[in-house]
């Protein structure tokens, strides 16, 4: 079935104190609820994890891209299954509850993960219940010394990401994540109304499908790099991130704690590196 990410709505636009009656393509932002399946005592359990918002489509990703990104699971053959759990279906007719079951030797602690309420879509930190929970579950192996990225490339990081962004050149209302190879090549765009979504959905399909490298790869991101952001990336063990918008301090830390690559304010001809600059070369 083909998801819906977009509905069009009758605006008025203005334009030279003119008013005329036209329609606009709007990004879909819908509610997704995540609900685990895990083995525990001789027994089955089911608990709900988080409920986020986002732009319904590629949701198996994005839920993939989550449970990597909070620690939740190291590996994909952790994942039995991701299935839409009941009839919660939406105006949009899309699932917006998804039961993941985990494999009978996994173990879980949703008490560490302090995320069971509401998430903006557009803050993957404002869920997060204390400051205990937005610390790292565990140290991921970071390459510190590749990849090794042509100064002259990060420039046109901006355009390789707008030139595939269909949602962005539809609604001007969604964020976008890239993998890029050293070389330049887009592997892969995730797009979503929350930035740390669009991470997300990327980082859950690249390592589903083993497509990810970090000794060759790195991130583009749309937006602003906040602490989130980074945290997601070293959680995949990628060791370079560079975004259109600026870091925040916390980013900047955490960037500088696990020697990530940090590029910012990227611009025709010019950007800023926070942290790394050993991997950009002449």
């Amino acid at each position: 079935m083909t998801v819906s990410d977009t509905v069009n709505y009758d605006i008025h636009k203005v334009e030279n104190s003119t008013v005329t009656s036209t329609s606009d393509c709007i990004a879909i932002e819908e509610p997704l609820e995540i609900i685990i399946r895990y083995f525990s005592n001789e027994d089955w359990v089911e608990e709900p994890l988080m409920v986020t918002m986002r732009t319904p489509g590629d949701d198996e990703s994005l839920v993939s891209g989550i449970l990597f990104s909070e620690g939740v699971i190291n590996d994909k053959s952790a994942i039995e299954s991701i299935a839409p759990r009941g009839t919660n279906k939406s105006l949009y007719d899309v699932d917006n509850s998804l039961l993941v079951t985990l494999g009978k030797g996994n173990q879980l602690d949703l008490k560490n993960l302090q995320r069971h309420f509401m998430v903006s879509s557009s803050c993957g930190v404002c869920g997060k219940g204390t400051l205990n929970a937005i610390e790292i579950a565990y140290e991921p192996q970071i390459e510190k010394s590749m990849p090794l990225v042509s100064v002259d490339l990060i420039t046109k990081l901006p355009d390789i990401l707008r030139a595939k962004q269909e949602q962005f050149a539809n609604t001007g209302g969604v964020h976008a994540s890239g993998l890029i190879s050293a070389s330049g090549e887009l592997l892969h765009l995730a797009e979503d109304v929350g930035r740390h979504n669009a991470l997300d959905k990327l980082i859950g399909y690249v390592r589903c499908r083993d497509m990810l490298n970090p000794s060759e790869q790195f991130v583009m991101c749309s937006g602003r790099l906040g602490f989130d952001i980074i945290q997601k990336t070293l959680m995949a063990g990628i060791g370079m991130i560079a975004g259109i918008g600026a870091p925040t301090s916390l980013a900047l830390d955490l960037a500088r704690k696990f020697d990530i690559t940090l590029i910012g304010f990227i611009k025709k001809n010019k950007y800023n590196i926070y942290n790394g600059a050993w991997r950009i070369k002449d």
